[in-house]
């Protein structure tokens, strides 16, 4: 991959936009805080995140200016209209960072260095914008060679990325600075540091956050490759009479396109993560760019993207300008996953009766909440509930359902310190009776509870039920909760033990040993 990066791009966009020079200082501020600056400003001691009132103390001839999303991507579209015109497969990732494939054309130019030297000084010369390019596996190793002007040789970007700082995971619109912040905290301040914890054990203490970031850090795409061709359904096109040439008017047709294919998509399950935009003109001239997203779309990212194509194309120099409106507009999705990360709906929090769905979903949500309330009126007002994520420590006590009519704030606070709470991700089936269980050490006796609060041995077979013996693969654990230990016949210590059974196929159940008078292992969930 080859990632082509515009340093301090909004920066740069405020000062092109604004007419101010490049070589004076500037500085993008967002809730008086600085969110990029120009090099100039740099050298003057400007740092992101720095405040409005230190960093004009530091320079007070400091050129202030607001963010502004639709300047950045209109301004940054003869960018990538530049490399275009080089290379083909160009994807905007960003305003001021577009990726595309090296291989062919490295190979048409005579190798990745010589194609960065093209690059560079093609840019500079139709845009005047200045330029770094970097060649690396994949998409974030790209983004940092890019950051360093680096072509890293195939097979070496783990060698590459294992030096690098942690905090390089908190790229922008990533929403990493918690975790990069733990990772330091924990000691783990390179790549390399977090790239060779094991994946179980990334899984087990951060969760999908976690995973993604170690598949960067080990120099890997943030998912498994997964494309597949969507039906042809799937793409969205819509025509204009007359034709569209007003910025604001495109602004207006695009949420009402994006909720469209946003919605197709999701019929069938899948989520766009590469969005291709295909317009043409009234003369017949073909438009195209290609988006791509680190996370899947939702409707006001893909209108948001539709919104600053269509700034860059109408707003663009005269000689770059489209002839004429455009008559013709389709969504391609180009890279489409599994949706299930943005799958919500009836279970999403919210405030009042329909907890947020009807925000959601507009019609589809008004039908469905009319639907349950037909069902409560033949079946009664407690035949139909909907879940709310609680505070608790154990599975079952993190969701209560709620009578649908009745309002679903949370008892517990969800987010506050829960100690002994089992870490994410919750089984998929929890039983609302617990199976009875058999849990033996190596040499054929019951795991129990010591003293100390400890298992008395590691769990070498599991019966469930009235079934067989099964070998444990592996396990996780214990999770320890004092539970109503101060009420009469209380549960004492909750214990509770991650487990994958050997057999066909595999199963990962969730342990759990009751104290009491008469102690005992249940099976209290099941993993997917």
């Amino acid at each position: 991959m080859l990632t082509l990066w515009c340093p301090d791009w909004p920066a740069v966009a405020a000062c092109l936009a604004d007419g101010t020079p490049l070589h004076l200082p500037a500085a993008v501020f967002h809730a008086n805080r600085v969110v990029a600056c120009t090099a100039v400003a740099r050298a003057a001691g400007i740092r992101r995140g720095m405040r409005r009132r230190d960093a004009q103390s530091r320079c007070p001839e400091l050129n202030v200016f607001p963010p502004d999303a639709d300047r950045d991507a209109r301004l940054f579209e003869p960018v990538a209209a530049a490399v275009e015109q080089l290379v083909v497969g160009v994807e905007v990732v960003r305003p001021g960072l577009v990726a595309v494939p090296a291989g062919g054309a490295s190979g048409y130019f005579g190798g990745e260095l010589r194609l960065a030297e093209l690059l560079v000084e093609h840019v500079s010369q139709h845009t005047g914008v200045e330029c770094q390019i970097g060649v690396a596996d994949g998409l974030f190793a790209a983004t940092l060679a890019a950051h360093r002007a680096q072509l890293v040789e195939r097979t070496r970007t783990p060698d590459f990325l294992a030096p690098l700082p942690v905090t390089e995971l908190d790229q922008p619109h990533a929403d990493r600075a918690e975790l990069v912040d733990l990772l330091r905290r924990l000691g783990l301040r390179t790549l390399g540091a977090f790239a060779g914890l094991a994946e179980r054990d990334v899984a087990a203490r951060f969760g999908r956050a976690g995973m993604i970031a170690h598949r960067l850090a080990r120099g890997l795409d943030e998912r498994p490759p997964h494309r597949r061709r969507p039906p042809p359904e799937l793409t969205v096109t819509t025509t204009f009479d007359p034709p569209l040439d007003r910025v604001d008017a495109a602004a207006f047709m695009a949420r009402t396109l994006a909720e469209r294919f946003h919605g197709g998509l999701a019929r069938h399950g899948l989520a766009c993560t590469r969005l291709g935009i295909y317009a043409t003109t009234e003369n017949g001239e073909e438009l195209s760019r290609v988006w791509r997203c680190a996370e899947p779309l939702t409707p006001q990212g893909i209108a948001d993207r539709v919104r600053w194509q269509f700034d860059g194309w109408l707003r663009a120099a005269p000689d770059e300008r489209p002839t004429a409106g455009v008559e013709r507009l389709r969504l391609v999705p180009e890279e489409t996953v599994e949706g299930h990360s943005l799958q919500l709906g009836l279970w999403r929090e919210g405030t009042g009766v329909l907890g947020g769905l009807a925000d959601e979903h507009g019609p589809a949500a008004e039908r469905a909440g009319r639907a349950l309330v037909r069902v409560q009126g033949l079946l009664g007002p407690d035949s139909v509930f909907t879940a709310v994520l609680d505070g608790g420590r154990g599975p079952a006590e993190c969701v209560r359902l709620v009578p649908w009519g009745d309002p679903r704030a949370p008892q517990s606070p969800p987010d506050m310190p829960w100690p002994g709470r089992l870490p994410a991700p919750s089984p998929a089936t929890v039983y609302a009776q617990p199976l009875p269980a058999r849990v033996l050490d190596a040499a054929g006796a019951e795991v129990r509870i010591t003293r100390r609060r400890e298992l008395s041995a590691p769990p070498h077979r599991v019966a469930v039920g009235d079934g067989p013996l099964r070998e444990v693969l592996d396990w996780a654990g214990p999770w320890l909760v004092d539970a109503h230990w101060w009420t009469p016949g209380g549960d004492g210590v909750r214990t509770r033990v991650q487990a994958v059974l050997a057999g066909e196929p595999e199963t990962a159940v969730l342990l759990t040993r009751v104290g009491g008078s008469s102690p005992q292992w249940t099976v209290e969930g099941v993993y997917d």
